[in-house]
């Protein structure tokens, strides 16, 4: 009987787990700080947009995630971002000249991987 029950719960442990990765790979559970996540709010440009960007983003996979890459871009001075965590992206808007470089490197600093700029 001893051995029925530990089989069981052994059972049990990966299913649970299972369960738990595949929400995370979805993007629904909680990670890199998990719980309730304070919303990076929306950074509003002082000056007329003259280009927008698209920066695919590879590691973003919750909530946490998408408001620490917003919170990185829109620490630099003449950008604003929107980010979308289902299409793992941001949507950049500029109101002055940028290098793609400076918002890669300000991106990757902080442990993602830009893909592609658009």
């Amino acid at each position: 009987m001893g051995n029925v029950i530990i089989v069981a719960v052994l059972a049990v442990i990966p299913i649970i787990a299972l369960k738990g990765s595949i929400k995370h790979l979805k993007g629904e559970g909680g990670c890199c700080g998990g719980g309730s996540t304070i919303k990076e709010p929306d950074k509003k440009l002082s000056g007329t947009v003259i280009n927008t960007k698209v920066f695919k983003i590879d590691g973003m996979h919750c909530e946490s995630c998408t408001s620490r890459v917003k919170r990185a871009i829109n620490s630099i001075d003449g950008v604003s971002a929107k980010l979308d965590l289902r299409k793992k992206q941001a949507v950049v808007k500029y109101d002055k000249e940028i290098a793609d470089d400076t918002l890669v490197k300000e991106i990757e600093n902080i442990g993602y991987k830009v893909v592609a700029v658009q």
